[in-house]
């Protein structure tokens, strides 16, 4: 696992497959998604590198309910007392209690989706906050949730304003170039929920894959929110 500094109280946690992100306010921590099932001890080794506490861990925010997402935030949960968080339309997914819905996928998408598959699955994980769609976070002087579906159902990026931030999840993607997600359930939703993170003209994005932004970040966005299906 490698880990990158974005800004000094952002880190990026990037995986074989997918990334979390760690906010620090202070001494204490937020998760922003949790990588697969077998990314808790390298997620524990990253903090304690970083010289924090993981028994600051306060939350875990989920960006929605597929497994290289939420696959360690059980573990990192029981073992720190964190809360997990996520939107009320994924939650049940990660809880085990339905199941992950299939994307539609375009031919191209195809081997990258098998490729995907190789992520071990997810345990079931227990939601101790189902969100909404401009509900604050706790974290971040004011961190709000911005629902974004179309890629799964419960989708969130989360915005700090304060600090001109935003987590898109995987709404949207930054690899080789930002454009909307992939492996969506709703690709044509997932093109009008791009439109709203855009809107907010952030000055540093992280994704759900590819590399963080930190310069024009809000022209990368509107220019993907004008992508056509």
């Amino acid at each position: 696992m490698d880990v990158i500094e974005v800004l000094p109280r952002l880190h990026m946690f990037r995986f074989r497959i997918g990334q979390a992100h760690l906010w620090r306010d202070g001494g204490e921590l937020t998760l922003i998604d949790a990588g697969d099932a077998h990314a808790g001890p390298d997620i524990e080794r990253a903090v304690h590198s970083l010289g924090a506490d993981p028994d600051r861990l306060r939350r875990i925010v989920l960006t929605h309910c597929h497994r290289d997402h939420t696959g360690a935030a059980g573990e990192l949960a029981g073992r720190f007392g964190a809360r997990v968080l996520a939107h009320r339309l994924d939650a049940p997914i990660i809880g085990g209690r339905a199941p992950v819905p299939e994307p539609v996928l375009l031919d191209w998408e195809l081997p990258l989706y098998e490729h995907a598959l190789t992520v071990p699955e997810a345990p079931p994980v227990r939601v101790d906050r189902e969100l909404e769609d401009g509900d604050e976070l706790g974290f971040g002087g004011g961190a709000r949730v911005v629902h974004v579906p179309g890629h799964t159902e419960g989708s969130i990026a989360v915005h700090l304003p304060r600090h001109g931030v935003l987590f898109t999840g995987d709404a949207v993607a930054g690899v080789g170039r930002v454009m909307p997600g992939v492996f969506d359930v709703d690709r044509r939703r997932t093109l009008e929920s791009v439109r709203r993170p855009a809107s907010l003209e952030p000055s540093t994005v992280c994704f759900g894959h590819g590399d963080p932004l930190t310069a024009d970040a809000a022209a990368a966005l509107r220019a993907a929110a004008g992508a056509t299906p």
